[in-house]
């Protein structure tokens, strides 16, 4: 394929991922040599990425945009992106300027009840013919099928999503969702010969829980170059409630150790396999032709606790690295000047969309607080932003935002069944204790500082205690570096608290 100025666009956007969970991070367990690879040669990874929201919908809604979650209130799993109250969306912009976009995978993005036809031209979906084709049959995803596993309600397996080794019946693969549409991708990218530019959206499902993985992948990490387990302060003290409560409610306080290392090494199989379907992408990419052409993205919406804080999954309204950091690797098109490398950059999921729309030549229409990371790519520096911000919770009262629906789904005539039942029964009552309150972070490269309505904030010393469990809101050494990061906090808040339309309207 000739070569193009406007690059093509090629988003591999995993869920659940965390940071740490990387060969080229420097961690001994984490089995990904063909990202590693990827950045000695071509891409830039960041050390220091972080999500805006951690949990899915409120990051995507960030991330595609450019605005912050308190911008437009995406603060729930049920408050998407909506056109028709002038609410932009990366994927339509492309569209609009004259972007072929291929999505396949999850949403979690725009509302259920609205056509998708306004934000990309192929909504993937396989056939039985693409099964045929692929010579595979279609396997229930890692939240479908036999539930099994999860043994007797009561049981101390019961909420903790861990599913192990999964059954490839006598095939190479285990063919879920995620397989059907990386495979979906590659057909799409070996066959397009359009005049447009190509965007291809990738949403995948895993490392999300249940964890669970096929071989080799299922036995590919060392088990023994694991690294530590972040334990909770006793009693949880200095932490958020929701970590308490989840912690009651998942029941898991039992488990020895040797049960934690392989509910972690299965979630880091996990990553490996998404490892190896990324490879399959860019070989893709290179066979086609289009390799050279395309700006090549691999970020997380945010990210796991597997076992860290003795708690599973995630939470709305907590913000450690485990959750908050994620993997944010990017190749920009062949002419773009960029120093192979891993980056110490503190920078936002934010900026993946003000990337994109330097390297399209799109003007967005509309004001966003993402800053191109075009210049961190060329090598010119490793500073970007001072600080970094992740925000959620709820108010008091707040019903909209209490994810009931979700409730709904967890409960069978009163009885405890849901996956996420210990998580999601904290957020949709106003209890006495505060489980769901709304809280925001402000984390530079040493110091986080958490603002906590109707709890106690926190404050931690990232270079004495990266694993943040000391809490020193209250130790007076720390006052003015407490003082430094709320006024921090208080100048992100002003700069960014809303947006003005830049279509004007007559007097």
């Amino acid at each position: 394929m000739k070569s193009r100025k406007t690059p093509h666009i090629i988003i591999f956007n995993p869920d659940q991922w965390r940071g740490d969970v990387l060969g080229h991070m420097g961690n001994p367990a984490a089995v990904t040599p063909n990202l590693d690879s990827f950045v000695k040669t071509d891409a830039v990874s960041f050390r220091n990425a972080f999500c805006q929201n951690t949990v899915c919908t409120p990051s995507r809604c960030s991330f595609m945009t450019g605005w912050y979650p308190h911008v437009r209130g995406h603060r729930t799993m049920y408050h998407m992106l909506h056109p028709e109250w002038n609410e932009p969306n990366l994927l339509k912009i492309l569209k609009d300027n004259g972007y072929h976009v291929w999505w396949g995978g999850k949403n979690d993005l725009t509302p259920g009840q609205q056509p998708v036809d306004q934000y990309c031209d192929e909504r993937f979906s396989p056939a039985r013919e693409d099964y045929r084709r692929w010579g595979y049959e279609p396997r229930h995803g890692n939240h479908g099928g036999d539930l099994a596993w999860r043994g007797k309600h009561g049981g101390d397996n019961y909420f903790s999503f861990f599913k192990g080794k999964l059954d490839k019946k006598g095939e190479d693969i285990y063919c879920d969702g995620d397989w059907a549409m990386v495979l979906g991708a590659i057909d799409k990218i070996n066959s397009y010969d359009g005049d447009k530019p190509l965007c291809i959206y990738l949403p995948l499902g895993y490392p999300h829980p249940p964890y669970c993985v096929e071989e080799p992948w299922y036995s590919i990490t060392d088990r023994n170059r694991l690294p530590k387990r972040m334990l909770p302060p006793k009693n949880y003290k200095g932490k958020a409630s929701i970590l308490k409560g989840i912690a009651e409610g998942q029941g898991l306080q039992g488990w020895t150790e040797d049960r934690w290392t392989e509910l972690r090494a299965t979630y880091y199989g996990m990553c490996s396999r998404l490892d190896h379907q990324f490879k399959m992408i860019v070989d893709a990419m290179k066979e086609s032709g289009i390799y050279d052409d395309s700006a090549l993205f691999l970020f997380s919406d945010h990210g796991d606790y597997t076992g860290d804080y003795g708690i599973v999954e995630k939470t709305q309204n907590t913000f450690e690295d485990c959750l908050s950091r994620v993997p944010f690797i990017i190749k920009p098109p062949k002419g773009v000047p960029v120093e192979p490398r891993v980056s110490n950059a503190l920078v936002e999921l934010v900026d993946f969309s003000a990337t994109v729309y330097e390297l399209a030549g799109i003007d967005p229409g509309y004001d966003h607080f993402g800053k191109s990371l075009l210049p961190v790519l060329f090598g010119k520096n490793d500073t970007l932003r001072d600080a970094v911000f992740c925000e959620g919770g709820r108010l008091i009262g707040e019903i909209q935002a209490m994810e009931r629906q979700s409730k709904s789904a967890s409960e069978d005539n009163g009885r405890e069944f849901g996956l996420y039942y210990p998580r999601i029964r904290l957020q949709t009552e106003d209890w006495d204790v505060p489980y769901h309150t709304k809280a925001t972070m402000c984390r530079t490269a040493r110091y986080k500082y958490i603002r906590r309505l109707y709890e106690l904030d926190e404050l931690y010393d990232l270079e004495k205690d990266p694993g943040e469990t000391r809490n020193l809101i209250r130790d007076p050494k720390y006052s003015k570096i407490l003082s430094v990061m709320k006024e921090r906090m208080l100048e992100w808040y002003m700069e960014t608290c809303d947006v003005v339309p830049r279509n004007t309207d007559d007097r």
